[in-house]
């Protein structure tokens, strides 16, 4: 049998989660019973140690609301911003209207500071840049990425793309451009930052997958 030096916490934390009667039987319990204080150094009853749980409840459920909200709000306002470079795409027909209106948006929706854009077998590729040869390294990478990978440049050759800029260059997101979620890559679009976290392993893609799929529509309108 059980005495009082040898009974747990635990069991009395069963018993009562057993018998839920237990204060109603004994009421004059949660008025004798004090308790440390969760914020202070005085003892509270009972009673009042379970109300200030219940605000501690309330204030932690207030926050993260306020999380909610604001990471709504923030994802909101990047459809907004791949709404337009929707429609400006849709609009676009030649290469150095979808290569300038992704350089718009880019740097004016997004403030994005860096990108680099390649695409292969493009009938109209006038773009300085966009249309030179890549390796089949490259290519064989681009083809192997299942998602947008984002940290470290996945694709190393693809810093020369940058030109001088490319030493100060902290954090990358390579996007395959694919026209269609399992469709083979037309091309890579790399953006690029200073700011170490700008850019992060780890991070939400759902986005950078969805530009990588509008771009890479757009692009396959060119290909030979």
């Amino acid at each position: 049998m059980n005495t009082h030096n040898d009974m747990q916490p635990e069991h009395i934390a069963d018993y009562l989660t057993r018998h839920p009667n237990f204060f109603n039987d004994f009421p004059t319990l949660l008025a004798e019973l004090h308790i440390p204080h969760p914020h202070g150094t005085h003892a509270v009853s009972m009673s009042e140690r379970q109300l200030i749980a219940m605000r501690d409840k309330v204030r932690m459920l207030e926050n993260k609301l306020a999380e909610l909200i604001q990471f709504g709000e923030e994802n909101d306002g990047i459809s907004e911003k791949l709404h337009a470079l929707t429609l400006a795409l849709l609009a676009a027909r030649t290469s150095e209207e979808i290569v300038a209106s992704l350089a718009l948006h880019l740097r004016e929706g997004f403030a994005v500071p860096h990108h680099a854009l390649r695409a292969w077998n493009l009938t109209d590729s006038a773009v300085a840049g966009l249309g030179d040869a890549v390796s089949q390294p490259v290519l064989d990478s681009v083809t192997a990425m299942t998602q947008p990978a984002c940290g470290a440049l996945a694709v190393p050759d693809a810093s020369d793309w940058f030109g001088e800029v490319s030493p100060h260059l902290r954090a990358f997101a390579c996007i395959p451009l694919r026209p269609a979620p399992a469709a083979t890559p037309v091309g890579l679009l790399v953006l690029a930052s200073e700011e170490a976290k700008r850019f992060y392993a780890g991070m939400g893609t759902l986005y950078l997958e969805r530009l990588g799929q509008l771009l890479g529509a757009a692009l396959a309108r060119l290909q030979t």
